[in-house]
């Protein structure tokens, strides 16, 4: 007779954070398979069933139990007005591990310098309750309307159709006068709004697209949340922090490289002076009474620089290793 087993019902996003929540399970030990096909991929921990969500809507599945934990952004937890328990901060994005930032952002060449400058205009978001009620706290009436996604081109159309007609050329030339412009093609598309509220994480789209940021809105991680009838449930409570131990654990490691070298024991003091060690390094005695064994973790930014320094003071039989999880 099988035995039941408890399992853990948990929310991966798909879209813009997939690829990187994938590598960070694989790096906390998890090998989550995805098929195009299917919304329930396989992961080899028989006691998580995992399904793949848009980041959007994670937290109000987490709200409503379909779902034990999830991972999502602060973002759109803020935009559902979600009542879930957040079980941890996890800080990577789409391309970085940092945070990303919500900013309101309008047309190089617009006016508006701050947000009271943008009163009766249209502003387009994803994120709307969250934009509402930045306009609402300041006081500031404009109409938000929600974007279906590459916001980033939509402010100055207006001005476009505007001078297209109202010009006394005929539209096709004022078209092809447009396009060869720079960055003119964009300008044809844009300018249906007057403003938008964009994530980023760099600028660069929005430079891309000439576009300057008025204000930031919110700033926004990853994290990981429960259900909080789940997270009164001892087994799956337990199961959820040791999973966001390891996430935050491959988080932790992914900026780092474990070092190991021998050490003559005259020059150990001014090599460990060398070292920007996470505590104190650690020495090991060797066969050789005059030497030591010497292993630190330090940032991988810095192993250039270091690994000639260690040498030419003395160290041998460097060995430089990745790391998996670094668990604080």
């Amino acid at each position: 007779m099988s035995q039941t087993t408890n399992v853990l019902k948990l929310g991966l996003p798909k879209g813009s954070l997939e690829k990187a929540t994938l590598d960070l399970m694989a790096r906390a030990g998890f090998d989550v398979r995805v098929s195009d096909r299917s919304y329930l991929p396989q992961i080899d921990d028989p006691e998580i069933q995992v399904v793949m969500l848009r980041a959007q809507e994670m937290s109000r599945y987490v709200e409503l139990g379909a779902l034990d934990a999830g991972l999502t952004g602060q973002d759109w937890i803020a935009e559902n007005g979600s009542d879930v328990h957040v079980v941890a901060d996890l800080i990577y994005a789409k391309a970085s591990l940092s945070r990303v930032r919500w900013v309101l952002a309008v047309p190089e060449e617009s006016n508006a310098k701050k947000p009271e400058d943008l009163k009766n205009k249209t502003v387009a978001t994803e994120l709307v309750n969250v934009t509402k009620r930045y306009f609402r706290d300041r006081g500031v009436k404009v109409h938000v309307e929600f974007s279906y996604g590459a916001t980033e081109i939509k402010p100055g159309l207006s001005e476009a159709v505007e001078q297209l007609l109202s010009s006394d050329e005929p539209a096709d030339r004022m078209v092809d006068k447009r396009l060869s412009d720079s960055d003119a093609s964009q300008e044809v598309k844009a300018g249906l709004v007057d403003a938008i509220v964009d994530v980023t994480e760099t600028g660069s789209s929005l430079r891309a697209n000439r576009l300057r940021i008025v204000d930031t809105i919110m700033e926004s991680n990853t994290q990981l949340i429960a259900n909080k009838a789940a997270w009164q449930d001892e087994w799956k409570r337990a199961k959820i922090e040791n999973l966001a131990l390891l996430l935050q654990g491959a988080i932790n490691a992914r900026e780092l490289v474990g070092l190991k070298m021998n050490v003559p024991k005259k020059g150990l003091d001014r090599i460990v002076r060398l070292l920007p060690a996470e505590k104190s390094p650690t020495v090991s005695q060797l066969a050789d009474p005059d030497w030591v064994a010497l292993e630190v973790i330090l940032p991988g930014s810095q192993e250039r620089r270091l690994l000639p320094e260690l040498k030419r003071a003395g160290a041998t039989g460097i060995i430089v290793y990745p790391l998996s999880k670094v668990i604080h």
